[in-house]
């Protein structure tokens, strides 16, 4: 079921007797249906999927974009649901809007589960800032498929076929996801995400000083899981021991290693999404008050 939370469309999983509903927030160009392999493991938890603002039914919201609205519109999302703090998911660029809004409103976040996404990346070689960088070409097909037109479906769902991170791993969930992803009519489909949102967002994914001051002030407990490989099933978006180096700022961070998943697979496929459910069904350390010290 998708309703308005807020302002966002936003996929409603699970029985409406689990208060304490999950947000799940999705990548820089992906829709809230990149969820659904997560959720078919854990059925009996309520479970929201927002389409973020300039993606999915969220794509007639207008800029400007970038991750401190999108934790503004998650916010809203969450106030308007009710129920509180709760456990808080994120993939690739929807773990970093999840880190803007543990950090702009830590009242709503009990714990943060980032998938592959939530910390710095480093600038990729021959750039020596965020200026320099190529995100269509660093993104490679699920950028450049924002400026391509689909006959019909399946020409759509072919192109997802030969996608590297799916050549292995073609699914029911990745069907589903690639067709809620299209809009408009045949023979003209275009994917649902907004280029200049991509775009916007994409910047903001190298570290400005406003985003480590929010990693930086996280108290309430932070597991990321981490990918082998990356966004074309190849090198990584974090090197072996990158994310090490990041304790400084989140001390109280746990690193989960996903075995023999790519940036992609390890939401969709079978056995990467089974370990973000785990993680994401950990009960919550209850948070000490001022009388435990």
């Amino acid at each position: 079921m998708t309703i308005r939370l807020g302002e966002l469309a936003t996929t409603v999983h699970g029985p409406s007797s689990d208060a304490g509903a999950l947000l799940a927030v999705h990548g820089i160009t992906a829709n809230g249906r990149s969820w659904d392999a997560v959720v078919a493991h854990i059925p009996e938890r309520r479970i929201l999927a927002p389409d973020l603002r300039g993606r999915g039914r969220s794509n007639d919201l207008p800029g400007p974009y970038g991750l401190r609205t999108h934790a503004a519109d998650l916010a809203a999302l969450l106030d308007a649901d009710g129920a509180g703090a709760r456990t808080v998911l994120g993939h690739s660029m929807g773990a970093f809007a999840a880190v803007a809004l543990a950090a702009a409103r830590p009242d709503l976040v009990d714990r943060l589960v980032l998938v592959d996404g939530g910390f710095p990346l480093a600038l990729p070689p021959g750039a020596a800032s965020v200026e320099d960088i190529d995100l269509d070409a660093l993104l490679g097909p699920a950028a450049a498929r924002l400026e391509m037109v689909f006959a019909d479906e399946d020409a759509a769902l072919d192109f997802w076929r030969v996608h590297p991170a799916f050549a292995r791993d073609w699914s029911p969930a990745v069907e589903q996801y690639a067709r809620y992803d299209l809009v408009g009519e045949a023979p003209a489909l275009r994917a649902s995400a907004v280029a200049a949102a991509m775009i916007e967002d994409g910047a903001e994914l190298y570290g400005p000083d406003w985003y480590l001051d929010a990693l930086r002030g996280l108290r309430m407990p932070v597991t990321v899981l981490r990918a082998p490989r990356g966004l074309l099933d190849d090198d990584p978006l974090y090197a072996t021991g990158a994310l090490e180096g990041f304790r400084s700022l989140v001390p109280q961070l746990d690193i989960v290693h996903v075995d023999d998943v790519n940036h992609y697979t390890i939401l969709f496929a079978d056995r990467g999404a089974a370990r973000v459910a785990a993680a994401a069904s950990t009960p919550v350390p209850r948070r000490r008050s001022r009388h435990d010290r």
